[in-house]
């Protein structure tokens, strides 16, 4: 238990990969993906972790370095225009979700935001406290957050630790609150530390994105993708994982029966993190509705695996495939060439991956012709 927290801690102050390039490189070249589409480096952004579209021509990006930037980038052509750091001093500002002209920034113990911030990138406002009520906890304290089609403000609290029950702390959830920081409540419970999620587009059902626990072998358990089908579910941790595996310290008298299962059981240790449903109409047909995943990648496995953006294919609430989309920031002997950390849907159906080993946003155009599209399948 000892070694778990310890390690995990590591990983929470962001224990350096080996192999990584230097910031001045980016997987550019190596980087992969299906017939039909090209991908480009969109933009040089510092350490870009969660992103999100503010007014026309405007997009945000948080990181864990303190932080946060904004992308300006013409909304007829979707070029990119250079990034400009809105705020600094904050700690581990990953998660960003605008609203009404407001971007909110989650700071890893409270939840602020730049009024009006979208003509104001050359004098960015200061920071506002919208809420303060989150634990202090470095270790999966980082946030992602965005607002619901119920006008909510979404936001996780991991566990702060590899493997503990802290359920009662208020601990291992996703919560929401209203937009001034009112009537904060937990939405779904047994969620280790979830980086990503994105509400269906026609049922409006929240999906997460979680990763597993550590120290249970390089295969076990699986990291997760889940579907919230009404609020207050408990989805296992630290009881059960996977849907059908009892963690070996707390699972014992537990039925991983009276937990839900994942919607989808992803590799061991890959670490998916953002995740966005397909609303665009410039990829083909057999794109609209799916979900992209991007998979950050292991960081104590022998072997590693993620790194890449995959697509999950759904009919209905039912994941039926989930493939790889954008390859190659992993190469041999394990060298890492770029970590995928979010993905973003711009206006004209191009989709934005950033990367925050690399500094680097990319994007991907579709190019191609129905018969490359066919062809994937």
């Amino acid at each position: 238990m000892i070694r778990s927290l310890i390690l995990a801690g590591a990983l929470a102050l962001g224990a350096p990969l080996a192999h990584a390039q230097s910031n001045g490189d980016t997987a550019l070249e190596r980087l992969r993906v299906p017939p039909g589409f090209t991908v480009e480096l969109w933009a040089r952004v510092d350490n870009p972790r969660a992103m999100t579209l503010g007014a026309p021509g405007r997009l945000y990006v948080g990181s864990r370095a303190g932080h946060v930037s904004a992308v300006p980038f013409d909304p007829v052509t979707m070029k990119a225009g250079d990034a400009v750091k809105i705020a600094r001093g904050l700690n581990m500002p990953v998660g960003v979700a605008w609203r009404k002209g407001d971007l909110y920034v989650s700071s890893l113990d409270r939840i602020v935001k730049l009024p009006a911030i979208d003509d104001r990138l050359a004098a960015p406002p200061k920071p506002v406290v919208v809420s303060d009520r989150f634990p202090k906890d470095t270790a999966h304290g980082w946030k992602f957050i965005a607002f619901g089609p119920d006008d909510r403000l979404y936001i996780p609290v991991g566990a702060p630790c590899n493997i503990c029950d802290r359920d009662r702390d208020g601990y291992a959830n996703i919560m929401r609150m209203n937009a001034d920081g009112s009537g904060l409540e937990i939405y779904a419970r047994g969620v280790r530390n979830s980086v990503g999620f994105d509400w269906h587009p026609k049922t409006g059902e929240l999906w997460f994105s979680d990763n597993g626990r550590d120290w249970m072998g390089d295969d076990t358990p699986p990291c997760e993708i889940n579907r919230v089908s009404k609020a207050g579910q408990h989805f296992g941790y630290p009881y059960c994982h996977g849907g059908d595996i009892a963690d070996p310290e707390f699972g014992q008298g537990r039925s991983c029966g009276d937990y839900v299962a994942p919607a989808w059981k992803l590799g061991a240790h890959v670490a998916p993190l953002g995740m966005r449903f397909y609303t665009g109409s410039q990829f083909p047909d057999e794109y609209r509705g799916a979900l992209f995943v991007a998979e950050h990648g292991s960081w104590n496995r022998r072997e590693r695996d993620g790194y890449r953006v995959m697509v999950a294919r759904l009919e209905g609430n039912r994941v039926v495939s989930y493939t790889p989309f954008v390859e190659g920031f992993l190469g041999r002997n394990d060298a890492v060439f770029g970590r995928p950390a979010d993905v973003q849907v711009l206006p004209d159906g191009s989709l934005l991956v950033s990367d925050d080993a690399a500094n680097a946003i990319y994007r991907i155009r579709w190019n191609g012709t129905r018969h490359a599209a066919l062809s994937l399948h």
